[in-house]
């Protein structure tokens, strides 16, 4: 099967039955997105697919074989951190790091739906909504942590969020 993760090509040869998660840790070697409860409640294994967020433990590799898979690895490097790992770095959104991976990829992802206009649960107004500590509570729930980081990690988004809507501004 042929992939495209991190704007990199490869191929891999997986029983169809391996989920994205797998393939990805097990198969590619990239283990930035963790494996925690195998049943897509915790969001360790957020991923973004054609921008989109997803947990890769409930998808099937054979499912994204034309999709663009971002991982991790993906939006930044050591040196030139992506604005999100950046802020994360900055506020101590990461305490034991387990959950950090899929918290940075998720509030990437939650930050584009944002941008797009797409309301919440949260959302008071369904054809505005307003980016606040509700929204981001819930876009992000689905991301679990269990050293209780949520202040830092909110302060973090807040700070992307802001970077990124000075740079829209700036452009």
């Amino acid at each position: 099967m042929h992939f495209t993760i991190n704007g990199a090509q490869c191929d891999a040869d997986i029983d169809v039955r391996t989920s994205l998660l797998d393939l990805l840790r097990e198969h590619l070697g990239l283990t930035g997105s963790k494996k925690g409860c195998d049943h897509g409640q915790c969001g360790a294994c957020t991923i973004l697919v054609n921008g989109r967020r997803i947990n890769a433990c409930l998808t099937l590799a054979v499912m994204h074989q034309d999709d663009e898979i971002v991982t991790i690895e993906g939006l930044g490097a050591i040196g030139d951190l992506h604005p999100m790992q950046a802020a994360f770095v900055r506020h101590d959104g990461y305490q034991c790091g387990y959950c950090t991976p899929g918290q940075i990829c998720s509030a990437v992802g939650m930050l584009d739906e944002v941008a797009r206009g797409w309301p919440s649960h949260a959302s008071a107004d369904l054809a505005r909504p307003i980016f606040n500590d509700d929204e981001i509570s819930e876009r992000m729930s689905g991301n679990l942590c269990r050293c209780s980081a949520y202040p830092n990690i909110v302060d973090a988004i807040r700070e992307a969020h802001a970077a990124s809507i000075e740079s829209e501004q700036a452009a």
